[in-house]
């Protein structure tokens, strides 16, 4: 029987770029009773659009979530050249992992339409989590003002300050991708939270952590894992790093349980041009902060948590 004294689920919005970390996002949320999933968005960004949305057909058919409809929405930037990460993530954007072709198909609906219209109808301000380039967003703010009206809060993953960039020596990929859209959406009149490398890279697979994701054995954690496999690789290889960040997890983490992390009221700004293209300007506890932004994470307790999410599926 349902608990009667729990707190109603969260509605939530997922735009993302699925991507292995992406998955492993919408694994941790398609497990979460603490959301109703609204719908997720999918724009280019870790690899095309396309492959964005089949990954994430096939990540909540897997999850047992293929009730959740999937928006495709920018395929570019909004003035920028594309840029892709398929050097991490692999052509197919899972690494090595395959998963099973999903008989749910893409809405036909543009994901910026949907979320215009959704936002500006909506009887429940929704959350939205942004784990890739803010293109959609961005381009949803830039048509229709108004749908900040719907919208209760915006949890991104996204920049970087003290430890540089993971795409160039000074920006973050989503960042890097598509700097405008970044701005846009820094810029806008809503309560932000923003969690860049500072924190994601502190949140890593090393050995003993994939032994216990593997150890799960559920198809889910296997595909988890075989994805963070290729991308461990990858990081020892280019980064000489033992075991790849979970980037995109954290958003669903800070969702789930914000007093994992520290954080503090910021000034946030994502330079748009030149060498500096993408870098986040940080300026914390700054008496015109635009946002919080997140400074550490309790490790440990926050790789329990996605193992004990994971294991529910």
């Amino acid at each position: 029987m349902p608990d009667p004294t729990a707190p109603m689920p969260r509605p939530l919005i997922i735009d993302c770029d699925p991507g292995v970390d992406d998955c492993m996002a919408l694994f941790m949320a398609a497990a979460s009773h603490e959301f109703d999933i609204k719908a997720v968005c999918t724009v280019a960004g870790n690899v095309r659009a396309e492959i964005c949305t089949a990954n994430a057909l096939g990540a909540l058919a897997l999850a047992g979530r293929g009730d959740v409809p999937v928006y495709q929405g920018c395929v570019r930037p909004l003035t920028v050249e594309p840029v892709f990460a398929d050097h991490i993530h692999g052509e197919s954007g899972l690494g090595r992992a395959v998963l099973a072709t999903a008989e749910r198909r893409a809405e036909t609906q543009h994901a910026v339409d949907w979320l215009i219209e959704t936002l500006r109808e909506a009887d429940e301000r929704v959350t939205l989590a942004i784990l890739g380039p803010m293109t959609n967003l961005a381009t949803a703010l830039t048509r229709a003002p108004d749908i900040v009206s719907g919208i209760h809060e915006l949890v991104i993953m996204g920049g970087a300050d003290i430890e540089g960039g993971n795409i160039t020596p000074h920006a973050e990929f989503n960042c890097y991708a598509d700097p405008q859209a970044a701005q846009i959406v820094l810029d806008c009149p809503l309560p932000k939270t923003v969690i860049g490398l500072d924190t994601t890279l502190q949140l890593r697979c090393t050995p003993a952590r994939m032994d216990r994701l593997k150890a799960i054995a559920s198809p889910v954690a296997l595909a988890g894992w075989d994805m963070m496999e290729h991308v461990n690789a990858i990081y020892g290889e280019v980064y000489g790093a033992e075991g790849a960040a979970l980037h995109d997890p954290c958003v669903i983490l800070f969702l789930l349980r914000p007093d994992l992390f520290t954080a503090a009221p910021a000034r946030l700004t994502a330079l748009t041009e030149g060498d500096m293209r993408g870098h986040s300007s940080v300026t914390l506890n700054s008496p015109d902060a635009n946002g919080v932004w997140t400074t550490g994470i309790d490790a440990d307790a926050a790789f329990d948590l996605v193992l004990e999410r994971i294991a529910r599926l």
